[in-house]
């Protein structure tokens, strides 16, 4: 189970204290999530999630993570609200890390989505580009092209160890990236990590979006081709160009592409391969044998990366010039 930080029952209630929420009812530790301990809160108030923000998360960037959730829930997109306490604080320490309260949010991630879900994906993250152009607050991207070769230089010696001839495969891919990789494409606030598993539904529509702990500022169309990624493979690697025209023609018909972001989106889904295979190599090289998370295979990213590599066309993506 994911939870690196126990909280006993007396740090508990001397936290909750702090709050409009009353007494805690139940706490129990939730086993999902890889960065942070969470603990689902039954308060008098109702159910609430309970955040320690682990060492891997910067003190400095949550005040971004939590004021970006107000701001979107504000703007009517669903997602976790950071909730105040009787100072106006969002953000406590509990247990000797900063921790906070946030809302609890119905729904179920799918494991297998299908092109519904992909069009509810796409229309739900053009409207949380929308709703983030406001933001006034900016967090530069620390996994975009620039962080790559850093990440790369600390994986040299193991990468083969994953993959016979990995570490010549990905310098290869990181020289022709950092020389084609666009940067004045629209910009603004992106989730930068929306898996499956970060978007709830229920009944078929999307009644969430979690874990903004990646989100930055960056170009908009790089989380689509995040998005292209985690959502339009299917497990035995292929590309699912019916999922992926669902998403693109949703998240367009609220924010169309300009002629240079559709272009660009088979560079840009490379970057994105690239960039999650560069972290699970990390972390499959540097994640002990008894650690409470199992890393992921490096290698599904190694199959997307070579995938987008051969792709000739942005339109092999399922959206047609006229549709972008």
């Amino acid at each position: 189970m994911a939870v690196y930080t126990e909280v006993s029952d007396d740090e508990l209630s001397s936290f909750l204290a702090s709050y409009d929420l009353g007494e805690a009812l139940s706490f129990k530790g939730i086993a999902e999530g890889v960065e942070n301990t969470n603990y689902l809160v039954h308060t008098e108030a109702g159910p609430h999630i309970l955040t320690l923000y682990e060492k891997r998360v910067s003190l400095e960037d949550l005040p971004f993570f939590l004021g970006l959730m107000e701001h979107l829930a504000a703007r009517g997109v669903s997602c976790p609200l950071p909730v105040r306490d009787r100072n106006g604080e969002m953000l406590r320490e509990l247990s000797g890390r900063p921790a906070a309260i946030i809302t609890f949010l119905e729904g179920l991630w799918v494991r297998r989505p299908s092109a519904e879900h992909c069009a509810a994906l796409g229309e739900t993250l053009a409207k949380l580009h929308l709703a983030g152009q406001d933001f006034p607050m900016t967090r530069a991207n620390a996994l975009s092209v620039s962080g790559w070769r850093p990440l790369h230089d600390s994986c040299r010696g193991g990468a083969d160890s994953i993959l016979q001839g990995l570490n010549a495969e990905v310098s290869e891919e990181l020289s022709s990236l950092e020389e084609a990789w666009p940067c004045d494409f629209p910009q603004g606030v992106i989730h930068a990590d929306l898996f499956p598993d970060n978007v709830f539904f229920l009944g078929g529509r999307v009644s969430g979006v979690i874990d903004f702990y990646f989100a930055c500022n960056d170009m908009l169309a790089y989380d689509i081709a995040i998005c292209l990624n985690a959502w339009c493979f299917e497990p035995d690697g292929s590309f699912n160009i019916t999922k992926a025209r669902a998403l693109l023609r949703a998240y367009t018909a609220l924010r169309p592409f300009t002629d240079e972001e559709f272009e660009a989106l088979p560079v840009l889904a490379r970057g994105a391969a690239l960039r999650f295979l560069l972290t699970r190599i990390y972390d499959w090289l540097n994640t002990s044998a008894d650690a409470l998370v199992k890393p992921k295979d490096p290698l599904e990213y190694v199959r997307k990366l070579r995938f987008h590599r051969n792709v000739g066309s942005a339109r092999e993506y399922g959206l047609g010039e006229d549709e972008k």
